[in-house]
């Protein structure tokens, strides 16, 4: 049965969604209308010279699909009522004045990258713990030389992987983990002492993930550092970090940090933002052999100068920030925007709304 639901849809993504996609969101709320301004990404040339929607593109808009395309105050927007953000962060709009200064609501795509960024964690373990760069540079030198140097290389079975922040991504990565026969452990903010709480509330990209929380070994929690310090201290093989960044998990792998993980001689990686990292401390870590090695695939800045320390750092492996990028990714934001439509109309509390205090 059709919905009756009457909404006014923007889309200004910097993502393909295809027309077949969007005709299957219009023939379950046919009172849906659609418009769409062609958005170029912010990390190409052609948004430099990118006009910037204006009060005549908003009127009569209920709801802007968007990554950082923003009206410049609410009033610019009087009829909009939800913003849905096609990223799982919120870092890159926290000091719009939409943000700082509405109550328009707001959600997050979070758990639609889940399966191509946790392919890329383990991916990235799995180069490393099988000297696959070394094998490669043999490859392009024409050289058959399977000696002692792949004599050390370990496979994953038995080791512990360590997820800091346990959303949609962090759940992937466990479920891949414990597929291969790693051991789980989970470090949130917040206690995870019940069932109830261990169970994922936001979106799930069908078949992956974590949904009721039952994986990890043990959980830890807490927002100060002699709770994080307990959970590193636990011979973590792996440390994943999968969190929001926030004034509270900034430079949260730092100097200390790595002297407990030297320990272990763990091997980080690091899919959520850059500022998470102590980057002179990590660069410090590696060329001491605190760390086993490093993946990166965001750093501080970005992009990464061509004479950064970083490049040269032991043992570390560097992507530009594109482990989330699949063909279908904007297929995924629709997805989570017609299970809200669906929600909305059934009177239900929406997925993935963004809590402005804490900041995701």
């Amino acid at each position: 049965m059709a919905s009756k639901l009457r909404e006014h849809i923007l889309i200004t993504v910097p993502v393909e969604v295809s027309e077949e996609r969007l005709a299957r969101l219009k023939a379950k709320f046919p009172n849906v209308e659609i418009t769409i301004i062609p958005t170029p990404s912010p990390r190409s040339s052609e948004w430099k010279t990118f006009k910037q929607p204006g009060k005549e593109d908003y009127a009569g808009k209920t709801i802007l699909v968007t990554l950082n395309v923003l009206p410049e105050t609410m009033d610019d927007a009087p009829d909009l009522s939800h913003i849905h953000l096609c990223s799982s962060g919120t870092d890159h709009i926290m000091q719009h004045p939409v943000y700082t200064q509405s109550s328009v609501l707001m959600t997050t795509s979070r758990g639609i990258a889940g399966p191509p960024i946790a392919e890329w964690v383990i991916m990235t373990a799995l180069v490393h713990w099988h000297k696959y760069n070394y094998a490669r540079e043999l490859h392009l030198q024409h050289q058959w030389n399977s000696g002692a140097q792949f004599m050390s290389c370990r496979d994953v079975v038995g080791q512990r992987i360590g997820i800091v922040g346990y959303g949609g991504i962090g759940r992937h990565v466990a479920r891949i983990a414990k597929a291969m026969a790693m051991d789980v452990y989970a470090f949130t903010a917040t206690p995870k002492e019940t069932p109830e709480q261990r169970r994922d509330t936001g979106y799930i990209v069908p078949n992956t993930g974590d949904p009721d929380g039952s994986i990890p070994t043990k959980w830890f929690s807490g927002l100060d550092k002699p709770s994080f310090h307990e959970f590193l201290r636990q011979d973590l093989d792996i440390v994943v970090l999968c969190l929001p960044l926030t004034p509270q998990s900034r430079h949260i792998l730092s100097k200390a940090e790595f002297e407990i993980l030297s320990s272990r001689k763990t091997f980080v990686s690091n899919i959520s933002r850059g500022e998470i990292i102590d980057q002179p401390a990590l660069i410090t870590a590696l060329e001491t052999g605190q760390l086993r090695g490093a993946a990166l695939d965001v750093t501080d800045p970005e992009p990464l100068p061509a004479d950064s320390p970083l490049w040269k750092a032991p043992n570390i492996i560097i992507s530009p920030h594109m482990s989330g990028f699949v063909a279908n990714y904007g297929e995924r934001v629709i997805d989570v925007l017609e299970l809200n439509l669906e929600k909305k109309s059934r009177g239900e509390p929406m997925v993935n709304v963004i809590q402005r205090g804490k900041g995701y």
